[in-house]
This record gives structure tokens, C-alpha cells and sequence, in this order.
């Protein structure tokens, strides 16, 4: 949350007219009204075994708790759920074994959860639970809880101890105010929400009018005129009458695999490029390329064979995603990544990398594959692949314009996804004026519009 943020929140509404210090660094200065409360003073922790199955077996997610699909096998599941613990409807749940991924939340059901996990209630009768809930989900959205934790965080295991978790200390206005706070909070994060939901659904038109835009170009070409004949491949349709069809590994002078030497050690590290810095039109221009690793088990290396506008393309996990390696280049590239070169003079590196960010490229990939999941693709067989290319010229126009018409829209995506983040942090700013008491909202009622979810 910036400084700005914060400005701008407690600009819009009144403070209290009286507050005291409450000695606690992210609480700050509380109206005079409230008090401090530690968490044993006002939840109970529990700790019911089941004994039983045929609950539904619940988990705790930053979307808040879910009902676990154990019947797809996904994720980490239990040999006997009848050793984890109930939760009720109403119950506080929290993921205090990770301060960093986990989170907290009131189930909405009756099952049972990790025995890992710390389920309490709320046992002043007449307290707003949803009070407490705003401030237990921002004390891991802003780390509060975080210097309290003890363990492992570089391996995820960052926890909240029982002790500390008891000791901790909340601001509590009274019952009315945080039953006004509530209701304040689901009304303006509501609006919030929405707002973002509709950015969100902005950046994913644009992802899709992206990949419409590439596939369209690289196989029916920019010219609407252009005579067309038979591809002869029912998904593909009508080509230009020009275009000439080709066999993908006809187009390359080289592919660079991951059977090379291994390469030499510098004083700094290996230059070694990983799949993971492949985003976007280029690789990250912020990574350090240069890693200090083992050797051992590492023999699968290439040297550094790659130049300037060969093609990147990943081939285990996020397959397809491709880029063209930027000028100065001199990396090690490790497994799962293969660099395409193409035929000089005759093939446009900026053509052949957006077909293969393609719905035809794709659609190749599918036909080659031979297990039924595509995560991985066997570049031997995916280079059989055939295509259809127009005259090197019209190949560099097309990349051309494909790169123009991609950065006006990458350039509203961004627009939006900073102001999703601004929004963001917005929502967290009205959260903490409001349970920390920086804002007064005594007296507040929700404007007449309701708030669609739609």
C-alpha cells in the first residue's frame, strides 16, 4: 500500500476526534473509544478429529476456504480423512503453517480440514466475526503476521506459532461500530471488486484478440483481397493462392538442443538461461543470467551457441511459448528449451515466431503429440510440421505490422493492469483506515444503488 494511497483514504472521510496510542507499530494511534484485546481473550481454539469419513474435505486458499476435488487426484491428499479436523459453519480457518502463501477465512461448511491447520471460534457473543476476519486476511496481505513467524520461509514453512497467535493484539471498537465497519467494507470492496473484475475481463479480450490477430496474419495473410485457395487441412481452411506449403525443419539452418557439451565455468557463474525468463517478445531484461550451480547431473548443456534472432522455444510445461533472443546473447541454455535458426535470406525469424505463437503452430503441436495431455513435445517430430509461408517480403511486413497492432494492445493491457494494482491498493488502504479506526465511520449507511455482481 503506497503513502499516497493512505493520503487519499483518510482525505475522503473524518477521523475520530479523540485517539491514544496503542503501542503496537502497525495498529498505530486507536480512537480513545476502543480497546486492545489480545486473541485469547476473544477466540478459542479447536481442535475436533473427526473420527470418521464422508465430510467434505475442505481447504484453505488465498480465494478463501474450498471444498477440495479429491476425486481428481490433484494436489497433496490424505490417506485417511478421518483423521483431520472438523470445521463448522462459522468456524475460523487458517493456514498459520506458511505466513507468506496461506491464508484465513470463516467456512461456509461443514467438513473436515488439515489437521496442520488452526481452526477457532469467536467466542464473545456479541463481536461481528467479519471484523476480525477483515483484520486476520490483512494482517497476511500486508505481513503483519510475518515477523511473528518462525521457521523455514526460504522453503515455505514460515509459521505462526499458538503462543504468538494468542499474544497478538487486535483493535476493537464496539459492537455496533464494527457491525457499521462490516458493512462499510463489503460495500466499498464490493465496488472495488467489480471494477477490477472488469479490467481482468479486459486483459483477457485482449489475450484473446492477440491470438486472433497472430493466427489470422500468419496464415490467411494482411492483403482481404489476396485470391485464396484449399489448404487441404479442414482447421485451416483457405490460404493465399501464393503462399507455397513447406515442412517446418526446411526453414531452419540450425536447432539447438539440449545434447551439447558442457559448458566452462566463469569466475561469475554460467550464463545459464532457464524457461522461465522466456515472456513476452523478449527475454527479461532485469534476470542476472549468470548462476552459480552444480555441475553434476547437469551435462545436458548447450555452449554458448544461440545469436541474435534465433528463435527460443520451450518445450516441457508451458509449451510454445517462444521469443527471439535479443543482440549480445552468449547464454548456457538448460533442458526443455530448444533455439530454432532460421534460413537466412529466406525465412523472417519475426514470421516464424509468431506462427509459432499461432492457433496453427498449436494445432501442429497437438497432431505430432502422441500422449493425450500436451505438456511436452518432441521437437523431431513437431518439425515435420507443415505450414504455409508467403514470399520473404510479405513474411517481414507481417511481422511488421504484427508488432505494431500487438504493442497498442499490449500497451492498454498494461494501462489496465496498473490500474488494477492501484485499485488494489486502494482496497487494502480503506481496509486498514477502517479497522484500525483512522477513519470515523460512525453514522455510515451504504448508499441506495446496490452494487451489481455482474
Amino acid at each position: 500500500m503506497s503513502t499516497m494511497e493512505q493520503v487519499t483514504v483518510l482525505e475522503k472521510y473524518q477521523p475520530y476526534p479523540e485517539y491514544s496510542n496503542s503501542k503496537t507499530a502497525w495498529i498505530g494511534d486507536i480512537p480513545s473509544t476502543w480497546s486492545l484485546k489480545r486473541v485469547k481473550h476473544t477466540f478459542t481454539i479447536r481442535k475436533r478429529i473427526a473420527g470418521q469419513l464422508g465430510f467434505d474435505i475442505l481447504s484453505v486458499t488465498q480465494r478463501g476456504i474450498v471444498v477440495k476435488d479429491i476425486e481428481s487426484g490433484d494436489g497433496q491428499l490424505s490417506m485417511d480423512y478421518s483423521k483431520y479436523q472438523r470445521v463448522m459453519p462459522g468456524d475460523f480457518a487458517m493456514n498459520h503453517m506458511d505466513l507468506l502463501t496461506g491464508y484465513v477465512d470463516i467456512s461456509a461448511y461443514d467438513g473436515v480440514t488439515s489437521p496442520d491447520y488452526r481452526v477457532f471460534t469467536i467466542n464473545q457473543k456479541l463481536y461481528s466475526p467479519r471484523y476480525f476476519l477483515y483484520l486476520f486476511q490483512m494482517g497476511y496481505q500486508l505481513k503483519i503476521f510475518f515477523h511473528m513467524g518462525q521457521g523455514a520461509s526460504h522453503l515455505g514453512r514460515w509459521r505462526l506459532a499458538t503462543d504468538e497467535f494468542n499474544d497478538m493484539v487486535f483493535p476493537v471498537p464496539s459492537p455496533l461500530e464494527q457491525q457499521t465497519i462490516v458493512a462499510f467494507l463489503d460495500y466499498e470492496t464490493a465496488r472495488i471488486d467489480k471494477l477490477i473484475a472488469q479490467q481482468q475481463r479486459l486483459i483477457e479480450l485482449l489475450k484473446e484478440k492477440r491470438q486472433a490477430v497472430i493466427s489470422h496474419a500468419v496464415t490467411k495473410g494482411l492483403n482481404p483481397d489476396a485470391p485464396m485457395k484449399d489448404s487441404g487441412v479442414e482447421w485451416l481452411g483457405e490460404v493465399p493462392e501464393h503462399w507455397k506449403k513447406v515442412t517446418f525443419k526446411y526453414l531452419l539452418a540450425k536447432t539447438i538442443d539440449n545434447r551439447g557439451r558442457t559448458p566452462p565455468v566463469f569466475d561469475s557463474g554460467i550464463p545459464m538461461l532457464e524457461a522461465k525468463q522466456i515472456d513476452g517478445e523478449a527475454l527479461f531484461s532485469s534476470d542476472d543470467f549468470y548462476k552459480f550451480i552444480d555441475l553434476h547431473g547437469h551435462a545436458n548443456f548447450i555452449r554458448d551457441d544461440v545469436q541474435e534472432n534465433d528463435i527460443l522455444f520451450i518445450t516441457v510445461g508451458t509449451i510454445g511459448k517462444t521469443c527471439l533472443v535479443p543482440p549480445n546473447a552468449e547464454y548456457v541454455i538448460v533442458q526443455n528449451i530448444v533455439a530454432f535458426r532460421c534460413i537466412q535470406d529466406e525465412v523472417e525469424p519475426s514470421f516464424l515466431l509468431f506462427w509459432l505463437r499461432s492457433t496453427s503452430a498449436k494445432e501442429a503441436m497437438i497432431s505430432t503429440n502422441k500422449d493425450s495431455i500436451l505438456d511436452s513435445i518432441k521437437v523431431s517430430d513437431f518439425v515435420q510440421s507443415r505450414l504455409f509461408i508467403p514470399p520473404t517480403k510479405e513474411q517481414k511486413s507481417i511481422g511488421q505490422t504484427l508488432k505494431l497492432k500487438l504493442a497498442r494492445m499490449d500497451s492498454v493491457s498494461d494501462k489496465a493492469q496498473q490500474a488494477i494494482q492501484l485499485m488494489q491498493e486502494r482496497r487494502t488502504a480503506l481496509i486498514s483506515a477502517a479497522v484500525t479506526g483512522k477513519i470515523d465511520l460512525r453514522g455510515w449507511v451504504a448508499p441506495t444503488e446496490e452494487v451489481s455482481n455482474g
